[in-house]
């Protein structure tokens, strides 16, 4: 994980202005929805795992999931996810627990960042400010 800075670090927008404008982006929701706190997340490549970068909120004014809600932007980072090639070595896979559990284990949960992607990332971190900084 690669923290970086952002000029909307600590400011506050509605979240449905801030949504509009980010899925204009080609960011979507991330994982870890709860009421108080989120993530937007951009992807950035998914060559041999994930590359995303991942913009934080929390809720400073009504719930997530309220209309009105406002929510307060963290520290932007760059997370990389590695998954397997192949089968995974725990197979441990019957009929009813393939049902649940479909997806391998990540390799590595906080992958190193090639220094190539962090071009990138700062490119869309600038489009992200310039996108949003007239709303907070």
């Amino acid at each position: 994980m690669i923290t970086m800075d952002s000029v909307l670090e600590g400011k506050t927008i509605e979240l449905s202005i801030m949504e509009d404008k980010l899925r204009q982006l080609g960011y979507s929701y991330g994982g870890g929805w709860e009421y108080d706190h989120g993530y937007f997340d951009y992807k950035i490549d998914d060559e041999d795992g994930y590359l995303f970068l991942r913009v934080p909120i929390k809720a400073v004014k009504k719930e997530l999931d309220a209309d009105g809600a406002i929510v307060e932007i963290g520290q932007p980072f760059m997370l990389s996810h590695m998954y397997q090639a192949g089968v995974d070595p725990k197979g441990n896979i019957t009929n009813i627990t393939a049902s649940f559990n479909q997806f391998q284990e990540p390799t590595d949960k906080d992958a190193e960042i090639d220094e190539k992607w962090l071009k990138y990332g700062e490119r869309y971190l600038k489009e992200l400010d310039a996108a949003l900084l007239p709303y907070v």
